[in-house]
């Protein structure tokens, strides 16, 4: 029974700031490790705020060996669990270079990765949002110093909220 008082939903969010880039990865290993089929984290955030070095820990926390770039000329990026030795395929996918990101991502196929077997990391999330599921991890990096980014995680949806809190958990100890 809870008290007129007792916090029922605590804060979702998650707002602190990683030191370093090895940081940043190490936490995107955390985070990929906790990813299941379907997930869909999306990435927002100025250049070189550190998206594509997230990206980088994520596919490490989900066992992919591969070496991991911004999927800026191709778009998107597929790292498949047989060729990388990974737990789940990686959908990694930027709309940076996109004129009308929301009619060319879906003409790209996007939706197919957004609702397939993997795990979607998509950069200038911010781009396509219409067309984004509505359940997702949105995950905002700023650049604080030349070594330092802000990075502040927002869920949206249960399993989501489940997730972070699990991530703070292992990651943090809260």
């Amino acid at each position: 029974m809870t008290g007129k008082h007792d916090v029922v939903n605590p804060d979702p969010t998650l707002d602190f700031v990683s030191h370093s880039m090895t940081q940043t990865q190490r936490i995107g290993s955390r985070l990929g490790e906790l990813l299941a089929a379907g997930d869909v984290i999306l990435l927002e955030g100025p250049l070189g705020s550190g998206k594509t070095v997230l990206a980088q820990g994520i596919a490490h926390g989900l066992g992919i060996t591969d070496y991991i770039t911004s999927p800026s000329f191709t778009l998107i990026n597929e790292y498949r669990p047989r060729d990388t030795g990974g737990r789940l395929p990686l959908y990694h996918i930027d709309l940076y270079r996109l004129g009308d990101a929301t009619k060319e991502a879906l003409s790209m196929g996007v939706d197919e990765y957004l609702y397939g077997d993997g795990v979607c990391v998509i950069e200038w999330a911010e781009r396509a949002r219409d067309i984004l599921p509505g359940e997702h991890l949105l995950i905002r990096l700023t650049i604080v110093s030349e070594t330092k980014r802000g990075v502040y995680m927002l869920p949206r949806g249960t399993r989501y909220v489940t997730l972070l809190r699990d991530f703070k958990r292992n990651a943090f100890g809260i």
